[in-house]
């Protein structure tokens, strides 16, 4: 077995008490995106988020997510940021497009501005989906932003 008593490790970290987040929220299927949202925020105030350090903004649909996040992203005013939103599968292609688009459009927008994206973007094949999976996923997204934000905070700190 290795013997790694001498490495640095990081431990995941939640603590938000010092730290900046914003939530961009899409209006399609509010019900779902306000049951997203509550969960996530109260994950968020759980590990010391002041409600001065979240900016919560709206958006249409989950397509319009990324360019917000990237507006927020390049503010400088964020150490992380979180999309919440729901995309339940109809009739049509239109929620593959939606769902690879939306998602493709986070990442991108996370390996360019460098600050921790957490997609809370569900991606159902019905509401009722979508409504078991939304207070979990709100807080799962919250965690991810928080551990995240910290990580980068500790690499950027380190002097090995």
């Amino acid at each position: 077995m290795p013997y790694y008593d001498d490495i640095l490790e990081f431990e995941p970290n939640l603590d938000g008490s010092d730290l900046r987040v914003g939530i961009v929220m899409s209006r399609f299927n509010i019900d779902i995106g306000e049951g997203l949202l509550s969960a996530c925020t109260a994950e968020l105030k759980k590990n010391g988020m002041q409600d001065s350090n979240i900016l919560i903004v709206t958006v249409p649909g989950a397509l319009e997510i990324p360019l917000t996040i990237k507006r927020m992203a390049m503010s400088d005013q964020f150490d992380a940021l979180i999309a919440l939103g729901a995309v339940i599968r109809g009739d049509t292609y239109h929620f593959e497009i939606v769902a690879n688009e939306s998602a493709r459009g986070l990442l991108m927008v996370q390996l360019e501005a460098e600050i921790p994206i957490a997609n809370g973007i569900l991606t159902t094949d019905n509401e009722d989906q979508a409504i078991s999976r939304m207070s979990a996923k709100g807080m799962e997204a919250a965690q991810v932003a928080l551990e995240v934000a910290n990580l980068h905070i500790k690499i950027d700190e380190v002097d090995i």
